[in-house]
C-alpha cells in the first residue's frame, strides 16, 4: 500500500470529513470557523485533494457530498512511520526515550505503554 501523508491543511479538511460527509458549503462553514479559511481556499483544497484521490463524493441533486477516500487509520499509520523514519531513524526506542527524557509521559502513559508492549510480546510469541 502506498503511504498517504497529508499537509497540515489537508489534515484540517480530513478531520471534518472523517467525522461525517459534507457538502462544499458545509466544509466552507466548518473550515471558516476552525481555520479562518475563505470559500476560495476551501474550494481549492477540495479540488486538489480530489485530484490526489484523498476525497470521494456522491452527487446528491446539484450538490456534491464529499467524504474521505482514505481511512484515518491508514493516514495515522503512514504519518507515524514517516515521523519515526525522519526523526528517529525508524527506532521506536529512541522516540520513547525522547518522550521520557522530556518528562512528557504521565504514569497513565507509562502503564499504557507497558500494556501495549505486553500485547506485542504475546503476538510475537
Amino acid at each position: 500500500m502506498e503511504r498517504t501523508t497529508l499537509s497540515q491543511s489537508e489534515w484540517r479538511v480530513m478531520e471534518v470529513l472523517w467525522d461525517r460527509p459534507a457538502t462544499l458549503m458545509e466544509l466552507v462553514r466548518a473550515l471558516g470557523q476552525s481555520a479562518g479559511w475563505a470559500k476560495s481556499t476551501v474550494t481549492t483544497m477540495v479540488r486538489r485533494m480530489d485530484e490526489k484521490g484523498l476525497l470521494a463524493y456522491d452527487q446528491v441533486g446539484r450538490a456534491k457530498v464529499f467524504r474521505a477516500a482514505v481511512p484515518r487509520e491508514d493516514v495515522v499509520a503512514a504519518e507515524t512511520e514517516s515521523l519515526l523514519d525522519r526523526a528517529y531513524h525508524g527506532s521506536v526506542g529512541l522516540l520513547v526515550n525522547a518522550l521520557a527524557e522530556r518528562e512528557s509521559l504521565s504514569k497513565a502513559d507509562i502503564e499504557d505503554l507497558y500494556a501495549v508492549l505486553r500485547k506485542a510480546e504475546e503476538d510475537v510469541l
